[in-house]
C-alpha cells in the first residue's frame, strides 16, 4: 500500500470513528474540512518526534554498543525495532500539539477562521473536531502504550543483555523484607495489624538464606524461627527450611521452648517469593503488572518504591489526557488572529512540550518525596494544562 493509500485509509477510519460521537452522529462538511486539515500535520509530527527521539535515545547507544562493546548489527537493529514503540507513543501527544497548532494558524492567517465565525459558528465549536482528535489520539496511545509498550521494552533489554553477556538476575538478591499484615477491630473501627514478618539476608534465585521469621498471629510476639536456608515447595504449597531453630516466647517475653530442627514445613505465604523475583522495571510493566508489583511491596515497608509505584500506576492513567490538553492549548494557541509560519509553529510546539514535561517530572519528584499524593503527582499537570489551556481559549474566544 503506497504512502497516499495509508493516509487516505487512517483519514476515513478516523472519519468514521469521530462521526460516531460527534452530536448528531454524523460529520458536517465543516468537520471533516478541519480533520482533514489535521491528520496530515499529525502523522508528519508523528513520524517526526518519533526519528528524533529514536535518533536521540536509541541509535547513539547501540552505535557505541556496536563500536566499543561489539555487538552484532542483527542483534542492534532487532533491539532498535523493539525500542521504537516506546519512543512513537510519547510522540503521540506531542504530534497532537503541533498539528492543531499549525492547522488553526494557518486557518487563522488565512483569515478562514474569521470567516467561518461571521457566518456564526463560534469558536468553541470550530474547536470540536480537533478536540475529539485529541481524545481519540490519546485513548489510541494509552492501548498502545499498554499492550505494546511495556513487552518491547522488556524483551529489548533482556536481548541486549544477553547479547552482550551482561545478565543481571531477574531477583533481588538481599535484604528480602516482606511484612503480612490481618484485619483486626480496635475500638469499634476496622484496622490492620502486622500478622507476620519475614526476613531474608540473601536470595539466589531458588533458596533463600539466613531467615528470620517474626510471629504476631496471636496477642504479641508468640514465635521466631531462624533458618540457614529455606525455599518453596511448589507441590505442597509450602516453605521448607533447614538447619534452624524455632523460640516460642512467653506473654512476658521469655522464651518458653527453643526446638532445633534440620527440616521443617511451615505454611507461609510464597509471598516473599514473589516480592523477591519482581524484575522488570517501571517501563516494562503495563497496569497490571504494576499492581501486582505493588501489591507485593506493600507489604516489604519500601515507601519509596511504594511511592514511585503507585505515582506510575496513576500517570499511565492520565497519560491519554496529555494530548486532550496539548489539543485544547495548541488550538487556544493557534486560533489567535496572528500570523504564524511552521518553522514557529514547531518552535511554540516545542517550548509548550518542554514546559510541560518539565512541571510532569516535577511533581513527579514532588511525589515521590511525599510532598504530593500519588493521585497529585500525576493528575496536578493535568489539571493545570487543561486549566491553562481553557483560559486561553476565552481569551481567544473572547
Amino acid at each position: 500500500m503506497t504512502a497516499p493509500a495509508i493516509q487516505k485509509s487512517f483519514f476515513r477510519d478516523g472519519l468514521s470513528l469521530l462521526s460516531s460521537i460527534l452530536p448528531g452522529g454524523r460529520l458536517s462538511i465543516m468537520d471533516r474540512y478541519l480533520l482533514q486539515e489535521l491528520i496530515l500535520p499529525l502523522l508528519f509530527g508523528i513520524g517526526m518526534f518519533s526519528s528524533l527521539g529514536v535518533a536521540i535515545g536509541v541509535v547513539f547507544d547501540l552505535v557505541r554498543q556496536v563500536t566499543d562493546a561489539g555487538l552484532g548489527l542483527d542483534i542492534a537493529l532487532q533491539v532498535f525495532l523493539l525500542k521504537v514503540p516506546d519512543f512513537v507513543v510519547v510522540a503521540f501527544p506531542m504530534s497532537v500539539m503541533l498539528a492543531t497548532l499549525m492547522t488553526y494558524s494557518r486557518l487563522s492567517s488565512d483569515s478562514e477562521l474569521i470567516a467561518l465565525r461571521s457566518s456564526g459558528v463560534s469558536l468553541y465549536r470550530l474547536i470540536v473536531p480537533a478536540i475529539l482528535l485529541s481524545l481519540l489520539v490519546g485513548v489510541f496511545a494509552f492501548g498502545f502504550n499498554e499492550m505494546v509498550v511495556p513487552a518491547a521494552n522488556y524483551q529489548a533489554a533482556i536481548t541486549l543483555e544477553k547479547a552482550l553477556k551482561d545478565e543481571k538476575p531477574s531477583y533481588q538478591e538481599r535484604d528480602i523484607l516482606y511484612q503480612e499484615f490481618k484485619d483486626v477491630i480496635r475500638n469499634g473501627r476496622a484496622d490492620k495489624e502486622m500478622d507476620r514478618l519475614f526476613y531474608s539476608r540473601q536470595f539466589d534465585g531458588i533458596q533463600m538464606k539466613d531467615l528470620t521469621i517474626l510471629d504476631f498471629s496471636q496477642e504479641g510476639l508468640n514465635q521466631i524461627v531462624t533458618s540457614k536456608t529455606a525455599s518453596w515447595n511448589p507441590s505442597e504449597k509450602v516453605w521448607d527450611f533447614f538447619n534452624g531453630t524455632i523460640y516460642l516466647v512467653s506473654p512476658d517475653g521469655s522464651y518458653r521452648n527453643i526446638l532445633r530442627f534440620e527440616h521443617q514445613r511451615l505454611a507461609l505465604p510464597r509471598a516473599p517469593l514473589d516480592l523477591a523475583n519482581r524484575g522488570r522495571h517501571l517501563l516494562e510493566m503495563n497496569i497490571a503488572q504494576s499492581q501486582e508489583n505493588l501489591n507485593l511491596v506493600r507489604g516489604s515497608g519500601d515507601q519509596k518504591t511504594i511511592n514511585r509505584l503507585e505515582i506510575h500506576i496513576q500517570q499511565r492513567y492520565a497519560f491519554p489526557f496529555i494530548s486532550v490538553v496539548f489539543g485544547l492549548v495548541g488550538v487556544s494557541m493557534g486560533a489567535k488572529p496572528q500570523k504564524t509560519g511552521k518553522a514557529t509553529s514547531f518552535g511554540i510546539s516545542v517550548l509548550v512540550i518542554f514546559v510541560a514535561y518539565l512541571l510532569i517530572f516535577m511533581c513527579e519528584a514532588l511525589g515521590q518525596v511525599g510532598t504530593l499524593t500519588p493521585f497529585l503527582a500525576a493528575w496536578l499537570p493535568i489539571f493545570i494544562g487543561l486549566g491553562m489551556g481553557g483560559l486561553l481559549l476565552a481569551k481567544t474566544a473572547g
